[in-house]
């Protein structure tokens, strides 16, 4: 495996991303079942919806991340 500085920030990036996008999608998805209850504080899915959305704004915007991997591969 590589391990320059640059190819670590472009797994980085492309993990962080992908891995808060499907975070929203599956809460997403899981509000969506539980209907209006999904957004009670009653249901644990009501946190965990929050949490999923502050991973995409946290350490970056997944746009400012997909922008470094597009960079990066354009450096290629």
């Amino acid at each position: 495996m590589d391990t320059r500085p640059e190819e670590i920030e472009k797994l980085s990036a492309i993990t962080k991303s992908f891995a808060s996008d499907i975070a929203m999608r599956v809460t997403t998805d899981a509000v969506q079942i539980l209907g209006g209850y999904g957004y009670m504080k009653d249901y644990p899915i009501e946190r965990m919806m929050r949490d999923a959305k502050v991973t995409q704004v946290y350490d970056g915007p997944n746009q400012a991340q997909r922008l470094m991997i597009a960079q990066h591969l354009i450096k290629r």
